[in-house]
């Protein structure tokens, strides 16, 4: 009887390697489906298991961060080049980065950080 667990992204792991810690949602298809890699990892001798972080919506998260992005780039929209687009969401986005500490600070307020990330 085949089971009902998605195979493993055996490419994804080659790739990238096992990664240390993976959030999926609340799915127990999904915890089914790391945990079989888990197994499969630990029979082979690689030692390395991923750790699952479940939360109840992933999505929601990303998106309640990405309003703001959203929000910032609205009135953005005449752009004639795709890389003077591109650089400019970059800067909102690490300035977004910045103003959520997400980087280590140092010991620094956001534009001293800022003018370090563009040096």
């Amino acid at each position: 009887m085949k089971s009902k667990v998605p195979d493993v992204p055996q490419w994804a792991i080659i790739t990238n390697g096992v990664p240390d810690r993976v959030v999926i949602d609340k799915s127990g298809a999904n915890l089914a489906g790391l945990q079989r890699i888990n197994v499969i990892l630990k029979s082979t001798g690689t030692g390395k298991i991923s750790k699952a972080l479940q939360v109840k919506d992933p999505n929601t998260i990303v998106e309640h961060d990405h309003r703001f992005i959203k929000r910032e780039t609205g009135p953005l929209q005449g752009f004639k080049a795709f890389h003077s687009a591109a650089a400019t969401i970059a800067g909102i986005e690490t300035a977004h980065m910045i103003w959520k500490e997400q980087f280590g600070s140092n010991g620094l307020t956001g534009t001293p950080q800022f003018a370090a990330l563009a040096a």
